[in-house]
């Protein structure tokens, strides 16, 4: 019982990173933005985290300069497709490859240092319970800000005005200026808010799950968000459950490995992407199903006065 324990808490935290940069994706794709950076996004966050927490030794500040790093990636991305319309997949693909390159050249300094004693997180009272304290009350904080940014962020969508306003442009931009709003400043601002939120989940790699600096250490799991958005069908909750099921994969992987399992190191490494490949592939027979629930503007530029 205690293995399952820690096989769940694993997957939890394994899961944080990916949900949270999901999170970001669908407030991009609910104005009607795909942003195909997030691989790149993460990356220069992941080495800005690192950096800030080995020189200042504080986990929070490390994850607000990793917001900062996503945001201003995300920014360079908005005034590209947003201002001078450039094409969306081509300049997403493009900030992931600069992504890659900026932060393996930043990141050379740090590889093979180490930060100070990590905390210990747990909620006193709740983390002695059995098999339910190790296994769901002895995260760190950021894991429970996860599910609470995934409730906030439904309420926002389909609870709030500016929800509604976001989903609206992501499905007509033209009506929404058509009735005054500022379609290009709302989708910068939904821009922002997702690099922050990739910027954040790749601080949580290198200064908590990893913790440490190694080119590439994302590991695509940016692209694995950005799958993530169309397994979820655009629903906060299901990206938070498709997070989870990837963290749950990565980490049967150790489990099996640990327990003796005689199965190629290689493919139990796959496991992960094949599994979001195959449910990708279920999905994907119901096309009609996806056209109904995908945002009619997503990857459309959008010129007012056009």
């Amino acid at each position: 019982m205690n293995e399952i324990a820690l096989l769940i808490a694993a997957t939890l935290a394994s899961g944080t990173p990916v949900a949270l940069a999901g999170l970001g994706l669908l407030l991009n794709e609910k104005a009607g933005v795909l942003n195909l950076g997030a691989e790149g996004m993460m990356l220069v966050a992941a080495v800005a985290g690192f950096a800030v927490a080995f020189h200042t030794g504080s986990d929070w500040v490390a994850m607000g300069a990793g917001a900062l790093a996503g945001m201003a990636m995300a920014l360079a991305f908005g005034w590209l497709v947003i201002w001078l319309g450039t094409n969306q997949y081509a300049t997403g693909l493009a900030l992931s490859l600069i992504g890659g390159g900026l932060s393996a050249f930043v990141g050379l300094g740090y590889v093979g240092k180490k930060l100070s004693e990590r905390t210990v997180f747990d909620i006193p009272g709740l983390a002695d319970l059995p098999f339910v304290g190790p296994a769901f009350f002895r995260q760190h904080p950021m894991t429970y800000i996860a599910i609470v940014a995934t409730l906030a962020i439904a309420w926002f969508l389909y609870r709030s005005r500016g929800g509604l306003v976001l989903r609206a442009i992501g499905e007509s931009p033209e009506s929404a200026h058509f009735l005054g709003y500022r379609v290009r400043l709302i989708r910068l601002a939904a821009v922002l808010a997702g690099g922050a939120l990739c910027g954040v989940a790749g601080a949580f790699l290198s200064v908590v799950y990893a913790p440490l600096w190694v080119e590439g250490l994302v590991a695509g799991r940016g692209w694995i968000a950005l799958a993530l958005t169309t397994f979820a069908t655009w629903r906060p909750w299901r990206v938070l459950l498709g997070a989870y099921l990837f963290g749950g994969v990565t980490m049967v992987q150790f489990f099996l490995q640990g327990e003796g399992v005689e199965i190629a190191s290689q493919l139990l490494s796959m496991l992960p992407y094949l599994a979001t490949i195959v449910v990708l592939a279920l999905i994907s027979r119901n096309p009609a199903w996806i056209r109904i629930n995908m945002p009619a503007s997503l990857g459309r530029p959008f010129h007012p006065g056009s």
